[in-house]
């Protein structure tokens, strides 16, 4: 990769103040003489955004309120464009000169954006994997077309495309996904209905944002991501494994034809991978603390628990199914974990509602971005009322 600052990858973040942003800006820290960041967006958090914007001095950013835009242009030079919403998002991306979009916005929000940068023919980094989750299929049908490219920034996902690298697709027999299996692994179900937020965002490994840790608590996570790297490796679902692995070391598995498991290892740091999407195809250097198998002990692995964790087998059978059922999957969750956090719903109430979600949606094919939103916005209405009917009783 060239240093001159002619040739310097120009990088629009979306998501920069959250866990995945912040660690993408240490990227950027580390090799300024590579990257430099054009544009970025945050939802609410607009001090941080201002903080990080007169760092890397991009030329445009959003923010989620007209409120919060105001103050940022009264702090901010003139020449910076100020994008407000979720349609200035869409603005943003279409707008700015950017040579790969580093999609890191949680929940369906990340999807309109994704679209928009493949439609320009951009390299998309994604760590928004509700993209793929609610429209893989508009997605890959952009791709394979020749509209843009997706690199995955998910560890497990970015762990398969390393282990593929110069592998054919018809080499693959099975693509395992590892789940640490979050901090109720080993809780008994009857314990369930005590588990608080606070106990269920103490991830064991992974230091994540909120909304993340409570799917990776409930298993919902692990099952958008085998929705996500269905639609990213072309892969049915019967060659599609989840084993989980509570070292978190392994972070996931390929079985080829000839019996050869290939696995990419590291100790769970997410600078690894959008490290290595924002310079891919190359390796920049790296000078974390190395992985010491020794030191690391016993790896084990195990089935995960479907029957207690019954949000892993809706995304299964919602991504099987496929059209609008993934859709309806993961407003259906967005609206069910933000009632848990605010201490609305018990833990266990949130496969709950998703499952009575699916079960009343008719599922058809996906035809169009507008689709996927009227039905992302009917889910929600439709969540909320289940969850006033249940308070009403």
């Amino acid at each position: 990769m060239k240093s001159e600052k002619t040739n310097k990858r120009k990088i629009l973040l979306l998501g920069s103040t959250g866990s995945i942003g912040m660690s993408a800006c240490n990227c950027v820290r580390r090799f300024i003489e590579h990257f430099e960041i054009v544009g970025m967006a945050a939802n609410t958090n607009s001090e941080r955004l201002l903080t990080q914007a007169k760092e890397f001095l991009p030329t445009a950013i959003c923010i989620g309120t007209e409120e919060s835009a105001r103050k940022l242009r009264k702090e901010l030079p003139k020449h910076v464009c100020v994008h407000i919403g979720v349609d200035g998002l869409v603005e943003l991306v279409s707008e700015a000169q950017y040579d790969i979009l580093l999609n890191a916005l949680v929940g369906a929000v990340g999807f309109r954006p994704t679209v928009a940068a493949l439609e320009r023919g951009k390299t998309v980094a994604l760590a928004n994997k509700e993209s793929l989750v609610i429209g893989g299929d508009l997605i890959r049908a952009h791709l394979s077309k020749g509209h843009g490219t997706l690199l995955p920034i998910d560890s497990e996902h970015s762990a398969i495309l390393q282990c593929l690298n110069g592998e054919h697709h018809d080499a693959i027999e099975t693509i395992v996904l590892t789940a640490s299996g979050g901090p109720f692994r080993t809780l008994p179900a009857e314990e369930f209905e005590r588990i608080t937020p606070t106990k269920a965002l103490n991830h064991p490994t992974w230091l994540m944002g909120p909304k993340i840790t409570i799917d990776s608590a409930t298993l919902m996570n692990k099952g958008f991501e085998a929705i996500e790297a269905h639609h990213l490796f072309n892969m049915g679902y019967d060659r599609l494994k989840v084993v989980v692995h509570p070292q978190s070391i392994v972070h996931s598995m390929v079985v080829f034809r000839d019996g050869a498991v290939m696995a990419q290892c590291g100790l769970p740091d997410m600078e690894l991978p959008i490290q290595y999407a924002l310079s891919y195809p190359e390796r920049l250097p790296f000078t974390t603390k190395r992985l010491d198998l020794a030191a690391a002990g016993s790896l084990t692995f195990e089935e995960p628990n479907l029957d207690r964790f019954p949000s892993l087998r809706l995304c299964l059978e919602a991504g099987r199914a496929g059209g609008t059922l993934p859709a309806v999957l993961n407003a259906a969750n967005e609206v069910a974990v933000n009632l848990f956090l605010e201490e609305r719903i018990g833990f266990s109430q949130i496969p709950a509602l998703v499952e009575r979600a699916l079960e009343e949606h008719t599922a058809s094919p996906v035809t169009s971005v507008e689709q996927i939103q009227e039905i992302d916005k009917e889910t929600r209405q439709k969540v909320r009322a289940a969850y006033q009917k249940m308070e009403s009783r």
